[in-house]
């Protein structure tokens, strides 16, 4: 999706709008924005942690954007090119609860291995708690883990399937708002 150039291609554009919930026009705006705060064409980890950091000045971004980076990054390459950025980006802002929540289940998936372990929401919770500062919770991340994983852990494994993950989070909407980042 060219490096240098201003404008996406109809057959760019075309792809993009089946592959994410934006129109024709929002897409070339993000293009457009994109290329010039990214000439290189892509964004590097680097990067995409400034961006989450300006979004959350008051708290340490780092660890979740370091998460949600990775996510993105669909092959794997240490950057995200312009057809990840607004996939992700259409999912995170635009997806319906279902997509979402697919989403946020192999973000907390750090090992890939197909569920969640209690370490492993530890750790995005966690991030969360520090990109928003921890004074806007109630609970400590331990605290919500355990909680989140009691409610959500029906056969009581110490595992989160995906269908554990998503009955819960729908059975709880506050849980929502963790996932959203709000306490």
């Amino acid at each position: 999706m060219g490096k240098s150039n201003s404008k996406l291609k109809p057959t760019d554009i075309l792809e993009l709008r089946e592959q994410t919930e934006f129109t024709e026009e929002e897409l070339s705006a993000y293009y457009k924005d994109f290329c010039k705060e990214y000439p290189s064409g892509s964004l590097t980890c680097d990067e995409f942690k400034e961006m989450y950091q300006r979004f959350f000045p008051d708290g340490d971004a780092n660890a979740f954007a370091q998460h949600v980076f990775s996510s993105f990054d669909e092959n794997g390459d240490g950057k995200i090119d312009f057809r990840e950025f607004v996939c992700g980006l259409s999912v995170t802002i635009r997806g319906n609860i279902d997509q979402k929540l697919k989403w946020a289940f192999s973000m907390y998936d750090l090992d890939k291995n197909g569920w969640i372990s209690e370490d492993e929401m530890l750790e995005i919770v966690s991030a969360i708690y520090r990109m928003l500062g921890a004074k806007s919770f109630q609970d400590t991340p331990a605290q919500k883990v355990k909680k989140m994983f009691s409610a959500m852990d029906v056969n009581k494994d110490g595992k989160l399937t995906f269908k554990e993950f998503l009955c819960g989070f729908k059975a709880d909407p506050s849980l929502i708002n963790l996932l959203s980042g709000r306490s």
